[in-house]
Parts: C-alpha cells; sequence; structure tokens
C-alpha cells in the first residue's frame, strides 16, 4: 500500500507541475503522447503480434501507450481465463521495456458492467456470479376504481414493493397505502370520486449489466474484473498501468426506468421521510408538486448513480496508483434524465470525466457538449477531461481529425483517446484505423500524435481554467419535466422539452461570439459560490476558482430558491444576471412556486409590461432576452471594462459601431476558438483557427504581460511583439495574431 500510495502522489506531483521547457513541448515524452483503444478484435492475439504491434505503436504512429479492449465473439485467449492474464502481464512487460503506458480498459466489449455479454461472446459474467446485484427497472401496476366501495387486491409479489399509492384522478390528492397492505393484500375502503390506484415494483429487468445505482454492484464488478488484474501483476500498477478506463455505462438501459431496491431507504436516510408519495410523479402531473416531486426522486438517482462505479473505480484507482477515467452513452441527448441522469453530476467523482465523439455531427453531435463535461470537471476541482475521439466517423481526412482534435482543445480536453488501433486490421468493425498499417494515415500519423503530444504536454496539469461568464447548467427544469415512459425511445431520452435553449446558448458563445464560459450546476453555485463586493459571482476550490462578472440562467421552467437567490445577491452587488427564452415560474423545492414568482418579480418588475430590464445603482443589470440570437446575445453581453480576450471574434469590441450590430454577425463567419488557462499566476492561451479563412488581427488581452508563441503544429517557440494600453483604469497586452486556416497556437506568459 505504500508504494501505491508514492505512486499516487507521484502523479498528483507530475500534474501540478511546473512550466514545460520548450525541448520537452518539442519532442514529447511518451507520457504525454495518445494512448489509443487498441482492440483485440475477434481473433486470437498472441506474443509475436504484440510484439510487432506494439513497437510499430511507438515508433512508426508515435503512440506513448494502448488501451486494450477485448472485442468480438472470436477473441481468444478466452476472457479473464489464466492464458488471458497472462497475454496480458506480457503486454505490460512488452510496455514497460518500450516505456509505454496502459489504461486498463475494464470490459470485454462495451457497455461497462456485464463481463462480455454485450460486444464480446455473449457470456453474461456478471449476471451468473452476482444475479441479486445485476439491473433493476421500477414497473407501475394500476387500475381505476371508483369510489365507494372496497378495494381488495393482492400487493405484487414480483419484486420488491417500493409504493402503493392511490390519486384522485380529478383533484390530484394522493393517499399512501402502505398501511392497508395485511398479509400480502391491499384492502383499503375507496372514497368519494375516480381513483387511480398504483404499485411500484422493482424488478430485475433481465439487462446483464449491473445494478448502475448499487455501490453493492460496483463493488463485485471491480472484484471480478480490476482486482483480478492486481492480483496477478501488481508490480505494474502505478507505473505501467496508470489509468482505467470505463465505457458506456447509461440509464436509458431497462426501459429507461433504471432503479435500486434500496432506493427508499437511501431517500429516508438522506431526507428523513418517505418518497411514496412522490412517486406517480415519475409518470403523471401531481398538481403543483410535480415538479419538486419529480426533482427530488431523480437528483437521488443521480446522485445513487455518481455515487455507485464512478465513485468506487475512482477509489479503488487512487489506492492502485491510477487515475480513473470514463464516459457515459448517448451523451447528445438535450434532456440527459433519462440517459445519464445528470450529465454534470455522474462525473462529481471522477478523477478524469470524459466524453465520446462518436459518428457523424448528424447522428452524434458531441461537440455541443464539450463543455459541459469540462465544466463538470471544473465545477467539482477537478482538472483533466478525457474524449475518446473518432470512432465510427469512417476514414476522416487530416484536416478533420485536426480541427476535431483543435476544438475539443479548445473547450477544455484535454486528454484524447484515439478510437482506435486495431490488432485485425483486415476485420474494422468501426472505422477508422488509426495505425501505421493504414496507408491514408501512415505518412502523417506520427507528426498527427505529436502535435496531440504537444497539446498535452502543454494543458495536462492543474492549471486553472479562467472565465468570465458563468452559465446555469439547467438540471432542475430538465427533471422537473422529465417522466417515465415518455413519448421517445428510451435511447432518444425519453421526453424531448421543446422550450429548453441551453445547448444553443453554448453554442453561440463559443463557436458563435467566440466567448468562453463555465457552466455551473445548481449545487454547485450552491454550495461553492459567493457573491464579491464588487458584483462577481466567486467559485471557490483548491485548484479550480473563477470570478465571473456574468450569470446567465437558460430558458427554466423549475429552479432551485438557490440558484435565484444567488442571481439576485449578485444583481444586488452590481454584477449582470440574463434569463433567456423561458422565465422560471417552479420551484425545484415543495412549497416554493410562490417564493419564485415573487423574487422573479422583484428581479424583473415591469415584466407584465413588456419591459424585461432592470438596473440598479450599484451598476447591476437584470435582462431577459426572448429570443437569443448571436447579434442579442452581444448586446446583452456588453461591458464598460476590458474582456478576457477581445478581437478574436464576436465580441462587442468588434461586432458594434455607431450603436448598430456588424452585420457579419448575421454572416457566419467563425471566430476562433480558445481557452485561458493559469499556472502560477501567469497566463496561457490557446487560439485555434477552425474557419477556411487566415486570421490576421490585433487582438486585447487583459493586463501588461510578455508572451511567447508556442506553436504545436511545428514544436518552435518564439517571442511575440506586443504594446500596451489601457482601457478605463486597467491595462491591457496588443498584440497582432496571425494564424493560417486549421492552425492553432499557445501564447504562453513570461
Amino acid at each position: 500500500m505504500k508504494k501505491n500510495l508514492f505512486f499516487v502522489l507521484l502523479l498528483c506531483s507530475v500534474l501540478q507541475g511546473t512550466s514545460q521547457t520548450p525541448a520537452e513541448f518539442k519532442s514529447p515524452t511518451n507520457r504525454y503522447r495518445p494512448k489509443p483503444l487498441w482492440f483485440w478484435n475477434n481473433t486470437t492475439v498472441t506474443r509475436k503480434g504484440i510484439d510487432t504491434q506494439l513497437k510499430a505503436l511507438k515508433e512508426q504512429a508515435g503512440y506513448g501507450g494502448v488501451s486494450i479492449l477485448p472485442f468480438g465473439a472470436k477473441f481468444g485467449p478466452k476472457y479473464l481465463s489464466p492464458e488471458y492474464f497472462d497475454l496480458y502481464e506480457y503486454t505490460a512487460g512488452k510496455a514497460e521495456a518500450l516505456g509505454m503506458q496502459l489504461s486498463l480498459y475494464d470490459e470485454y466489449g462495451f457497455p461497462s458492467g456485464s463481463g462480455g455479454a454485450i460486444g464480446g461472446d455473449d457470456i453474461p459474467r456478471f449476471l451468473n456470479r452476482y444475479p441479486s446485484l445485476a439491473m433493476k427497472r421500477l414497473d407501475k401496476i394500476e387500475e381505476e376504481v371508483d369510489g365507494g366501495t372496497v378495494y381488495h387486491k393482492p400487493a405484487s409479489a414480483a419484486g420488491k414493493l417500493m409504493a402503493v399509492v392511490a390519486m384522485d384522478t380529478a383533484t390530484k390528492e394522493r393517499i399512501d397505502l402502505t398501511d392497508k397492505i395485511t398479509e400480502g393484500v391491499i384492502v383499503w375502503k375507496v372514497p368519494e370520486g375516480r381513483w387511480k390506484i398504483m404499485q411500484f415494483v422493482c424488478v430485475n429487468d433481465g439487462d446483464p449489466n449491473m445494478d448502475y445505482l448499487s455501490k453493492d454492484a460496483a463493488r463485485a464488478y471491480v472484484t471480478m474484473t480490476h482486482e483480478q488484474y492486481y492480483k496477478r501483476f501488481p508490480q505494474y500498477f502505478g507505473t505501467t498501468i496508470t489509468e482505467t478506463f470505463f465505457d458506456e455505462p447509461t440509464l436509458y438501459r431497462a426501459k429507461g426506468r433504471v432503479w435500486t431496491p434500496s432506493f427508499n431507504d437511501e431517500y429516508r436516510a438522506r431526507y428523513g421521510s418517505s418518497p411514496a408519495l412522490y412517486y406517480p410523479a415519475l409518470w403523471y402531473d401531481i398538481g403543483p408538486e410535480t415538479e419538486a416531486a419529480r426533482n427530488a426522486l431523480f437528483t437521488l438517482r443521480s446522485d445513487l448513480y455518481a455515487e455507485a462505479y464512478p465513485l468506487t473505480i475512482s477509489r479503488w484507482s487512487a489506492a492502485h496508483g491510477a487515475l480513473a477515467t470514463g464516459h457515459q452513452d448517448n451523451e447528445e441527448v438535450e434532456n440527459p434524465v433519462g440517459t445519464s441522469g445528470d450529465l454534470m453530476k455522474c462525473f462529481r467523482y471522477l478523477d478524469i470525466p470524459g466524453i465520446d465523439k462518436i459518428g457523424t455531427w448528424a447522428e452524434r453531435p458531441t461537440e455541443r457538449f464539450y463543455k459541459i463535461v469540462s465544466s463538470a470537471a471544473y465545477n467539482w476541482d477537478h482538472s483533466l477531461v478525457m474524449s475518446e475521439t473518432y470512432g465510427a466517423m469512417g476514414n476522416l481526412p487530416w484536416d478533420s481529425l485536426y480541427s476535431i482534435a483543435m476544438d475539443q482543445f479548445a473547450k477544455g480536453i484535454n486528454v484524447l483517446i484515439p478510437h482506435a488501433a486495431w490488432y485485425d486490421d483486415d476485420n474494422v468493425t468501426f472505422l477508422p484505423e488509426l495505425s501505421s498499417r493504414n496507408p491514408l494515415y501512415a505518412d502523417g500519423l506520427y507528426d498527427f500524435n505529436t502535435f496531440l503530444g504537444r497539446m498535452h504536454t502543454i494543458l495536462q496539469n492543474e492549471d486553472r481554467f479562467v472565465a468570465e461568464i458563468a452559465v446555469l447548467y439547467p438540471i432542475h427544469t430538465m427533471q422537473g419535466d422529465h417522466r417515465f415512459d415518455g413519448p421517445l425511445d428510451p435511447y432518444q431520452g425519453g421526453v424531448e422539452i421543446p422550450y429548453l435553449d441551453y445547448v444553443q446558448l453554448g453554442q453561440m458563445l463559443t463557436d458563435g461570439l467566440g466567448r468562453d464560459f463555465e457552466w455551473l450546476h445548481p449545487e454547485v453555485l450552491a454550495d461553492r459560490c459567493t457573491v464579491g463586493k464588487r458584483g462577481t459571482l466567486d467559485l471557490s476550490g483548491t485548484k479550480q476558482y473563477n470570478s465571473f462578472h456574468t450569470l446567465i440562467i437558460p430558458a427554466s421552467k423549475t429552479i432551485s430558491v438557490s440558484t435565484l437567490n444567488q442571481a439576485a445577491a449578485l444583481y444586488e452587488a452590481g454584477g449582470k444576471v440574463i434569463f433567456t427564452s423561458q422565465l422560471p415560474t417552479r420551484s425545484a423545492e415543495a412549497g416554493a412556486d410562490d417564493w419564485v414568482v415573487t423574487l422573479m418579480g422583484e428581479l424583473l418588475p415591469q415584466a407584465a409590461q413588456g419591459v424585461y430590464r432592470n438596473r440598479n445603482k450599484n451598476g447591476g443589470e437584470v435582462l431577459f432576452i426572448e429570443h437569443p440570437d448571436l447579434q442579442t446575445l452581444s448586446l446583452a453581453l456588453q461591458r464598460t471594462e476590458p474582456y478576457d480576450v477581445e478581437g478574436i471574434g464576436y465580441t462587442p469590441a468588434m461586432a458594434l459601431a455607431g450603436g448598430k450590430a456588424n452585420p457579419g454577425l448575421k454572416g457566419g463567419a467563425v471566430p476562433l476558438r480558445y481557452i485561458h488557462k493559469e499556472r502560477n499566476g501567469k497566463s496561457i492561451f490557446y487560439f485555434a483557427n477552425l474557419s477556411d479563412e487566415p486570421f490576421d488581427k490585433e487582438i486585447a488581452l487583459r493586463g501588461k504581460k510578455r508572451f511567447e508563441l508556442w506553436n504545436p503544429h511545428t514544436g518552435e517557440t518564439y517571442p511575440v511583439a506586443a504594446h500596451y494600453d489601457k482601457k478605463g483604469k486597467e491595462n491591457i497586452t496588443l498584440l497582432r495574431l496571425t494564424l493560417p486556416r486549421l492552425k492553432s497556437l499557445f501564447l504562453v506568459e513570461k
């Protein structure tokens, strides 16, 4: 254990780090070079094949390691057999000799949690070994009865009975019938009216994956998988095996109704009451308490999801000298309640939150969600953010490979895992095949992976992310409008919420206006943010902290009282609050709807007259943008002091002339993407030009600073000429930035 603790401390010290030298940047070490998924696909893997391919992956393709993924029914040796572990140990030894690292992929196929039943050899190893810990589903059994009779029916014995509730179909009055069950029979004298009597039962679903809401199931799965690797070759953990990787757990399984038998006990322990009377809200409108009930139940479900496998694997990994990463399935669903539960909170305990860029933009527009995952990292004081990238995208041209990567790095990704290299390159399931054996990529792959290595060298550390704009992650309104058995397939999330605009707002800010921002989860806004005296919303953290001048609240019908209180405090202190599309009217907490209406009336007192702007003597401002677009959002974001970055896109400094919006706001021009990090008080900017036109303009940066230009495409570093000015009372640095199409650079403060 002391050895493993040493390796954890070593990893942390490396991450903390100091500024890399130009030589380290020009020739990145294996530690920073990408580690692709290496599919051991549908064939028998041999030591000879490992020797040949692993060496080529390093020396010809430029990779720094791999993540081994057994895949396909014909894979051999048999998964988790002694022969399999012997081969894996041999690979670890070979990787160590080559100075490469391994990421321990936790499954045979995917998603994580079955032990090979899906994408493997169809053997449900987890279900066979731990049947009581496999996936559960919440079912509803109901019937309607008229009043004036005695209801006498057996309670369901199909699984664990979670609640029995009667609801008046007209008034929505609900009655808990738990105490009306005697010897397995429900006996109840029905009052006048028409009543819907519902039994809610947690049953075995038959899905071979683990119960994703159960810590016991997560520990059992780790015992079956991770522990078996460590037991056989502990010497490689913390040195050669430095990461663990889980893949595509999700809540859309079990008909979108993933549940767990311990749910009620967990609810009582945390909230001190029974959830029974809230259960009907999972399917129906139950009146004024609907949104609050759904938020109570879905919040707990998301908590259990985050506290099961992600937390378990993070703790196990830390104890064994590794960092844990992974991603959800189908992250592209705008309402994630039915798929990921809460796409920010599910990463709360994970060392390296992740996402999967897979398929075409039309099929899987993952880029719209990069910043949600990177913001999740920052919200909970993490620094590394992973993307499994390029899977099932076909034989991409080089321009696409580079532009996708640059977009990811500008939006917070700093661990790019290429998908994929294939052991049997004649039997590739998901193109592209990213090894030097592929003639399409052979000549340029080493240079590309060197580019990725340079990016990782600068960005893989605990530098803090810097932004001025915070945007609320509207999980409470999404939970308030979600229900089970919605009109959409569970894979698509079950329920589409038409008024949501948060994803589009994020795109407008980064891709349309060239303005960076951070999503704030409402729980983080409540627990880790305070309002400063100078009109800032201050996010506290050991590594990730920020001061935001502006808080944007996207379309929200339902909102928490704490969120509105923070917004009101920011306004009173002189900050800016912007609401968009839909003003909140409901509370995420029971019995507080009137407070939401009252506080919104104070923030926008003339809204009833169509006046959606309010200012106070401290300089505070509240705005409502009914139909946000690039022009209205740009105007709303104007400030008097200098921006963190000016001149790279449609910032107000560029876009406004004589009080009129620049027509270019409607012309579709693409601003630079950028990210601002800070290390020991010194700034690092990354700029990427993803347009087809060269960028050649003077930009303004806050403060009086000296920069060097570090080119990740060539490895060159050189000084940048700058001059200085003032804007108001603040110093600004002015320099000319020249970027050809599809190129990028770092500005590193000296």
